[in-house]
């Protein structure tokens, strides 16, 4: 079956960078846009950048433009969020996702604080 699991998760000091990761199986990765959402305390979901199949286009939310970079490795099934400039505003629970399977992962907490 369609599975996501996120890891790399941890606490980190403002201005410090943390690399994510999404191990995917049960499809078909190369061929499906990935995405990078996260959750703050008693709000919703909220899209942080998605990368197209093979190696397309990839947008960001405003809010991590520059900061954040999305990528790849197709032969890995896995994707991958570098985070850089953490802020404590950055702190929350980060998601992978498959958009068009509607396939979304554990979660992995990223807890921002000197």
């Amino acid at each position: 079956q369609v599975q996501l699991v996120e890891s790399g998760g941890a606490l980190v000091q403002p201005g410090g960078s943390l690399l994510l990761s999404c191990a995917a199986s049960g499809f078909a990765f190369g061929t499906y846009t990935i995405a990078w959402y996260r959750q703050f305390p008693g709000k919703e979901r909220e899209f942080v950048a998605h990368i197209a199949p093979p190696y397309g286009t990839i947008r960001y939310a405003d809010s991590v433009a520059g900061r954040f970079m999305i990528s790849r490795d197709n032969d890995r099934s896995t994707a991958y969020l570098q985070m850089n400039k953490k802020k404590s505003e950055d702190a929350a629970v980060y998601y992978c996702n498959a958009p068009s399977l509607d396939a979304w992962g554990q979660g992995t907490p990223v807890t921002v604080s000197s």
